[in-house]
């Protein structure tokens, strides 16, 4: 093999291994409106660390991704503590402050958020006990 041959042949590889950075990512999911008032949302549960599900305005439901394990969270005297600031409103992952407690007086662990979804009436159907809102 030239050397010629071999520097196209890097090349050609090199393609075929960026090419899949370079494609466009496929369109997001057409939503509903999923924002909500800071004063919606009602109740929480953890059907895991990684997971938390809540209820708002009575019959919503989203389930809340995060980008780390927030180890409270599975404490049967777990607080959630939410902190807003600027806009009223929840419309994506970006608006969330959480940290989670054990209770008064114990140090809280900062939950991540990286995803919001809303959940379908079949999907809260399935949620198990411990993780429903």
């Amino acid at each position: 093999m030239t050397m010629r041959n071999w520097i196209s042949a890097c090349i050609y590889i090199t393609g075929l291994v960026a090419a899949p950075a370079f494609a466009q990512p496929a369109a997001p999911p057409s939503n509903r409106n999923q924002c909500f008032f800071v004063s919606q949302f009602e109740n929480w549960g953890a059907p895991d660390r990684r997971t938390i599900n809540i209820r708002v305005r009575g019959n919503h439901y989203f389930r809340l991704g995060l980008g780390n394990e927030c180890y409270p969270l599975r404490s049967s005297s777990a607080r959630l503590i939410t902190t807003f600031r600027g806009s009223n409103t929840i419309c994506s992952p970006l608006d969330w402050d959480l940290q989670v407690s054990e209770g008064i007086g114990s140090p809280s662990v900062p939950c991540i958020v990286k995803t919001m979804t809303e959940l379908s009436p079949a999907e809260v159907a399935a949620l198990p006990p411990k993780g429903k809102p």
